[in-house]
C-alpha cells in the first residue's frame, strides 16, 4: 500500500509539474498523454510485445543452459576457473550495438540475432551465481558424502544442484531488467517488430508519449516475469524461502 501510494504521489507530481512548466510534450509528455497513448496505441504495442516477449524469454533459456554448463566445468575441472571467468566477464565488455549489426548481417532480421544477444547480455549474473552457489555447499557435507560412497554427479544431484538453485533464481531476477534492455537495443539496431523497435520509430516521429506508453509496457513485462520468476523459485525452492524468513525474524 504504501509503494502504490508514493506512485501515486510522484504520478501527480509529474502530472502537476507538465501543467505549470513550459516543456514541450515532445520532450516530456504527461501523465495522461501517455495513457492516452496506452489506449490509442494497443493495437500497435499488444502487437508488438510478443516478439520483445519471445527475444526475452527464449534468450533467457539459452543463457541459463549456457551458464549451467559452464557453472557444472568449473565445478567439475576447477583448474579451469582461472581462464574462464575473464572470458565471461569480457563478453559484458562488448557492446549490443556493436554486436547486433553484425548478428543481423549473419542471421537476418529474424528472431534468433535478438535472442543472441539477450543470452549474451544475461548470461554473466546467472552465470557467476550459479557457480558460487556450486561452491557454497559446507566442505564437510561434500566429505560426509564421499565417505558413503556418493559419486560426484550423485553429490551433485543430492546437495549441490539445490544448493545453488537459490542462487540461480537470484541471477535470473537480475537478468531480466538486463535482458529487457539487451532485447530493446538489439530492435533498435535493427528489426522488423518489437517494442524497441516501436520506441525507436515514436522517437524519430516525434511520437514521444507513444514512446513512454512502449516503455510503460516493458515495464509492465519485466515485473510480470520477475514476478514469474519469484513465483518458480517458491514452488521449487521451498527452503530458501523458509530460510530467508527464520534470518529476518532474527532480526
Amino acid at each position: 500500500m504504501t509503494a502504490l501510494l508514493l506512485f501515486l504521489v510522484l504520478l501527480g507530481a509529474w502530472q502537476l509539474f507538465t501543467e505549470i512548466s513550459d516543456y514541450d510534450p515532445i520532450v516530456l509528455p504527461a501523465p495522461t498523454d501517455v495513457a492516452s497513448s496506452l489506449w490509442n496505441d494497443r493495437d500497435l504495442l499488444w502487437s508488438n510485445l510478443g516478439p520483445t516477449c519471445v527475444e526475452i524469454v527464449l534468450g533467457l533459456a539459452l543463457a541459463t543452459v549456457l551458464a549451467v554448463a559452464v557453472a557444472l566445468l568449473i565445478r567439475f575441472q576447477p583448474p579451469v576457473r582461472p581462464a574462464v571467468l575473464p572470458l565471461i566477464a569480457a563478453s559484458q565488455a562488448v557492446p549490443v550495438l556493436i554486436m547486433a549489426p553484425v548478428l543481423v548481417a549473419v542471421f537476418g532480421f529474424d528472431l534468433r540475432p535478438k535472442i543472441i544477444i539477450v543470452a549474451i547480455v544475461t548470461f554473466f549474473p546467472i552465470a557467476v551465481t550459479t557457480i558460487d552457489g556450486l561452491q557454497s555447499v559446507d566442505p564437510s557435507l561434500r566429505k560426509l558424502l564421499q565417505t558413503f560412497g556418493a559419486s560426484r554427479w550423485r553429490a551433485l544431484r543430492l546437495v549441490e544442484a539445490p544448493a545453488a538453485l537459490p542462487s540461480m533464481f537470484s541471477g535470473l531476477k537480475i537478468a531480466v531488467a538486463v535482458a529487457v534492455i539487451g532485447a530493446v537495443l538489439s530492435e533498435a539496431a535493427g528489426s522488423t517488430s518489437g517494442l524497441g523497435l516501436v520506441i525507436t520509430q515514436a522517437v524519430n516521429q516525434l511520437e514521444t508519449a507513444r514512446a513512454f506508453a512502449a516503455t510503460v509496457v516493458l515495464t509492465i513485462l519485466a515485473g510480470a516475469l520477475f514476478g514469474a520468476l519469484t513465483l518458480a523459485e517458491r514452488r521449487l525452492v521451498p527452503w530458501a524461502e523458509r530460510s530467508r524468513n527464520r534470518g529476518g525474524s532474527l532480526t
